[in-house]
């Protein structure tokens, strides 16, 4: 019998799993496919690398600004863009080599396991028909992508699906405005495709800051998407001449698009049908396990973490999950899975990320200090053509401590994690503004925006004339007394 032994080699597992043998626990791991889970097989990764390829298209536009004259623009080869994506996940793998390391460190792993399911809340049986047992479970087994039950259904896609296309739609329909079908219409209307983008909710992205939203949006449509929001219901896909009719219901109305695709993103239930968890004594709740705030089931020797609690949809948040629920699990439940501090995006064109509270959070919860610094305002914006965006630093007012950073433009994601690193440390806004950021950056815009929150809180001196000027901003390269 194994002290622990997890379910799922994703991020989630593979890292509850090394935790738990770092806590010197015997440990076995079992996963249905491959190793790496959704992130690295058809999730974030292979995402990622489309993204550099629409980048990398974008940026052709930009030759000429920069002396780079080509006789024949750049034409995209959509199946060797495709066959990129799997040469890149292979890469990642490769690098990983997760199964080594596992094995190395005296884990015993078991793969292509996709019937693995609880007998009773210590055994499962393999799909071989092996029995296996355990003290402990932490469950890792991640989720999957909803597709809907309406009339034509099984004519839609979903973002799994898109990595076995054999060209490229001339026009695609993605139905969900959060951060994959966000993503996915960027990349496709880069390529080239018509992109209607459509959602449920008033507006997309509809967990980021409302200026993120309403940026990227803009922006969205500036690179000619079609952005339908408020829809009421899908009614059904019909297919006629090799094309597809998304028929829908908004303001009351029926109506119909016609496109040569339809992708789904709308919604990540987790993989439970399989687990036969009524034997184990643990309890669902909307198509995911339910845990207390220790990651503990309804089976008092049974933990989850990552997609399959339907807490936070992230990687970052898998993995810390992870490590919360197998020293939970091994050593006393006595930790708590709080996820106060998240840095996250999208790597849409422009690239958005947030972290912290947002401003409308902020407001709910005080009186905060807001700033926002666009993008036009920074040097190496300028330098290198991409002056679109911008960045809004959230500040406690009576701590001074910095609660939320938003940024859309370029290096988003990047800007926004360094942000984190200073609320963990719990530095103050004037702390922030007496950092040196290299010049000339993109993260250099945390100082400027930090600098003048410093100016509404009466950090530094400033004449009663140069307040009255109200619109003058601090330059970039400036420093307080």
């Amino acid at each position: 019998m194994y002290d622990i032994i997890i379910l799922g080699g994703g991020p989630a597992g593979v890292t509850a799993a090394l935790r738990a043998r770092e806590l010197g626990a015997s440990v076995a791991l079992i996963e249905r496919g491959n190793m790496g889970g959704t992130c690295t097989n058809d999730g974030c990764v292979p995402t990622r690398v489309l993204a550099k390829a629409a980048r990398l298209v974008r940026d052709t536009q930009q030759f000429a600004d920069y002396g780079l004259i080509f006789d024949n623009p750049p034409q995209l080869d959509f199946a060797a863009a495709m066959r990129r994506t799997q040469q890149v996940v292979y890469q990642v793998q490769e690098k990983k080599q997760l199964l080594d390391h596992l094995n190395e460190v005296g884990i015993e792993t078991f793969t292509h396991a996709g019937n693995t399911h609880f007998v009773n809340p210590n055994t499962v049986e393999l799909e071989d028909g092996r029995h296996i047992h355990a003290k402990n479970f932490v469950l890792c087994v991640g989720g999957s992508a909803r597709r809907l039950n309406l009339p034509g259904g099984e004519l839609a896609l979903t973002h799994s699906d898109v990595w076995r296309l054999d060209k490229l739609p001339a026009s695609v329909v993605f139905v969900g405005g959060g951060a994959t079908g966000c993503q996915l219409a960027s990349i496709f209307n880069a390529f080239g495709s018509q992109v209607t983008l459509m959602e449920i909710a008033p507006r997309l992205l509809l967990t980021e800051d409302a200026l993120v939203e309403q940026t990227v949006s803009a922006e969205l449509v500036g690179h000619g998407i079609t952005i339908i929001t408020g829809i009421e219901t899908l009614v059904r896909i019909e297919e006629h001449d090799n094309r597809k009719h998304l028929i829908y219901k908004h303001d009351g109305e029926e109506k119909t698009l016609t496109t040569d695709a339809v992708v789904l993103s709308v919604g990540w239930p987790g993989n439970i049908a399989r687990l036969n968890l009524d034997a184990a004594g643990v309890t669902t709740e909307r198509g995911y396990i339910k845990v207390d705030d220790y990651l503990r089931t309804s089976a008092p020797n049974i933990y989850a973490a990552g997609d399959i609690t339907g807490k936070m949809m992230l990687v970052q948040s898998a993995s810390a999950q992870a490590r919360v629920a197998a020293e939970n699990a091994l050593l006393g439940a006595n930790r708590k899975a709080d996820h106060k501090l998240v840095p996250h995006g999208g790597f849409t064109d422009p690239e958005y990320g947030g972290v912290g509270l947002t401003e409308a959070q902020a407001r709910e919860r005080g009186n905060p200090v807001v700033a926002v610094v666009p993008y036009a305002d920074m040097d190496r914006a300028v330098i290198d053509g991409h002056t679109v965006g911008f960045c809004k630093l959230i500040v406690d007012r009576d701590s001074k401590l910095v609660i939320g950073a938003h940024v859309v433009g370029e290096q988003a994601v990047e800007v926004v994690s360094m942000v984190a690193a200073g609320i963990a440390g719990k530095l103050t806004v004037d702390q922030v503004a007496e950092i040196e950021f290299a010049y000339p950056t993109f993260a250099a815009i945390v100082g400027l925006a930090a600098r003048e929150i410093q100016r509404e809180l009466g950090s530094v001196t400033v004449t009663r004339e140069w307040r009255d000027l109200h619109q003058v901003r601090g330059a970039e390269w400036e420093r307080k007394d």
